[in-house]
């Protein structure tokens, strides 16, 4: 019994032992061999210094760069390591009062505590830094660290790029990518394509003396691990035609939105009025962004041409010939005499003249409100269906394929789906079962509850184009050497006979020739177009144009759309000329027009309503009772 009680005292006593070697041995190498260990506890000599990687370059189709990197320097701080300095010296240098570097210092001990180093100014100009690193060694407790920011060659595209700014605390936690004082991308572009730009930081171990002076890297920087460059993008805008679009936008509110429908790729996306890019860059960044915030009446930070929603007027016509041919209730052959306007009961809309019989081709080219309520009417009333309701929900099928009441599935952030009422919608208004096709008969010219894009708009005029299909907008070629995903390739078809696009596109090239467009016609060029003037409750009607060109195979589709600017034929069927003739032709022989569209002001008449606001400015009522959304900045869907 002692024997096997002496055997465990030597057992245990040998573990003992095992135990303190390789406690010993464990000791030795962090505190001799352990390099990592120095760099953790020596924070007064060795600093960690982030290195942030430049975000990607964005280039358009072309080649052409839209957005780039400048270097920009941040100011560091570690509180606790401040020694008495010059403190008015200091602030002279960096161009600061004294209450901003008090300010600053509780800033840094609030959010990373007096012992870590946290950023006392961001983004110093090149110059300022220059001339305030030189004196860097004499303010203990303050080093600097270099990044990136974004610089706009062209001044171009700001809604299409976007802009980048701090992370907020809430995404720090979330995500471990990112800690306090670091930049994503806050819309557009930079927001869609963020992990693919933003790259990878870096870390720089250095040395600094007792002066505060740098010595140099640690261990030749054995340690440091290199920041990895986002990747570049190249987009699907064409440079020179967004600049050309915003410019004929000047001074005007709406949007151009051009499409190859070939590809489905956007070459201009333009929201007007639009901003320099360049104000949302670096230290003056918040300033301006709170002034264009302000701007009430302009409102240049809302996107108009993915958000705003417009009833699309005439332009809407185009997708009820479709129906009404897939439908079987028309034909290239159907007739409809036209004495004015269009009258059922107690029911009229008006037409803007007498048009006589007319054939579906001339009805398109002359915009015949009356031959498309005719339509609308044949379709709600196709007999073989049970109900208008169930009609209706057919009619309703046939209009989301066309994009319109869906988000569509572009690669930037915001773009809104429209609004399509529903059968719910009636039957609530209405009253379930009290409710017919004359209840809703202006539907038919693309007027009472419908909104649309005109990202949608451009997208329905590719659509027609291609006979049948589209290809899903976006703005993203490739990202470094890899083309954009496999979604964008894939052709959707509408559930619309290829046969019966022809008498439509047919009607669109007469609109171009002899119909409401024939001032826009453009010589050698054979274009399809659609205007569409649509009611606006708050003041001055909407001017809307769709097209594409050539008519055959063609190459660009476009949608414009002129706030408060009358008639499509106006304003928005020029500029849409102008915009097709500038991309197939590279240049532009209609200089009368041209000026007339660059000096033109319509914007003059949204101040005007934005001052002197009408009353009921956000519902109407239209001629058949129905309720008619207001038009323009809307920034949810409803």
């Amino acid at each position: 019994m002692n024997t096997l009680f002496a055997d465990r005292k030597y057992i245990i006593g040998g573990i003992f032992l095992v135990a303190c070697v390789a406690f010993i041995i464990r000791m030795f190498y962090m505190q001799l061999i352990d390099e990592t260990l120095k760099l953790d506890a020596s924070n007064e000599t060795f600093r960690h210094i982030t290195q942030y990687p430049p975000r990607g370059c964005i280039y358009d189709r072309n080649g052409r760069l839209l957005v780039t990197n400048e270097a920009a320097y941040d100011i560091m701080v570690t509180p606790s390591l401040i020694k008495d300095f010059d403190t008015a010296s200091f602030c002279n240098d960096l161009g600061i009062t004294k209450a901003d570097f008090i300010a600053g210092i509780k800033k840094a001990i609030v959010q990373n505590t007096a012992y870590h180093a946290s950023v006392f100014m961001k983004e110093v100009t090149p110059e300022i830094y220059a001339a305030f690193q030189e004196k860097l060694y004499k303010y203990h407790g303050f080093t600097s660290q270099v990044r990136t920011v974004r610089r706009y060659p062209m001044k171009v595209a700001p809604h299409i790029l976007g802009y980048i700014g701090e992370v907020d605390k809430e995404l720090c936690e979330r995500n471990p990518d990112y800690r306090e004082g670091d930049y994503i991308g806050i819309s557009g572009i930079e927001e869609s394509y963020e992990n693919d730009l933003k790259g990878k930081k870096g870390v720089r171990i250095m040395m600094f003396d007792a002066m505060n002076k740098e010595v140099g890297d640690y261990k030749s920087g054995k340690f440091d691990t290199l920041p990895i460059t986002g990747a570049n993008l190249t987009c699907t805008i064409d440079a020179e035609l967004q600049e050309y679009g915003e410019k004929l936008m000047q001074n005007k509110a709406g949007s151009i939105v051009a499409i190859d429908p070939e590809t489905g790729e956007i070459l201009t996306l333009v929201s007007s009025p639009y901003y320099d890019p360049n104000m949302m860059v670096g230290s003056v960044r918040a300033k301006n962004y709170a002034k264009l915030l302000r701007d009430s009446i302009d409102v240049p930070l809302f996107n108009r041409a993915l958000m705003a929603m417009y009833p699309p007027g005439s332009t809407f016509k185009t997708i009820e010939a479709l129906i009404g041919q897939q439908e079987g209730v028309l034909n290239e052959n159907t007739t409809y005499t036209c004495p004015g306007g269009f009258h059922i009961g107690n029911i009229s809309v008006a037409c803007d003249a007498v048009h006589g019989t007319l054939k579906l081709e001339k009805a398109i080219a002359f915009s015949c409100n009356t031959y498309f309520c005719n339509v609308f009417m044949s379709i709600m009333n196709n007999k073989k269906y049970s109900s208008t309701e169930e009609a209706f929900n057919a009619w309703r099928r046939y209009v989301t394929s066309f994009g319109i009441g869906i988000h569509p599935d572009i690669d930037l952030p915001s773009a809104l789906r429209g609004s399509l009422p529903t059968q719910n919608y009636y039957d609530k208004y209405h009253g379930a079962g009290h409710w017919k096709a004359a209840t809703i008969i202006s539907l038919a010219i693309g007027q009472g509850e419908l909104g649309v894009t005109p990202l949608q708009l451009a997208n329905q005029a590719a659509i027609i184009g291609n006979r049948g299909y589209y290809f899903v907008p976006h703005i993203i070629k490739s990202v470094g050497d890899k083309p954009t995903v496999k979604k964008y390739a894939t052709k959707h078809y509408v559930p619309i006979d290829p046969q019966y696009f022809d008498i439509v596109a047919d009607g669109m090239c007469d609109v171009m020739n002899e119909g409401t467009a024939a001032a826009s016609k453009i010589p050698g060029i054979i274009m399809c177009g659609k205007t569409g003037t649509a009611q606006n409750p708050t003041g001055r009607n909407n001017s809307l144009f769709i097209a594409f060109a050539p008519k055959d195979h063609p190459r660009i589709a476009i949608s414009v759309v002129v706030e408060r600017g009358g008639q499509g034929a106006h304003w928005a069927a020029p500029i849409a000329s102008l915009m097709i003739e500038k991309y197939l032709n590279d240049t532009i022989k209609r200089a009368d027009r041209e000026t007339r569209m660059l000096e033109g002001n319509t914007i003059q008449y949204l101040a005007d309503e934005k001052l002197n606001p009408k009353p009921n400015r956000k519902k109407k009522h239209n001629s058949t009772g129905q309720r008619t959304a207001a038009v323009g900045h809307k920034h949810k869907d409803e």
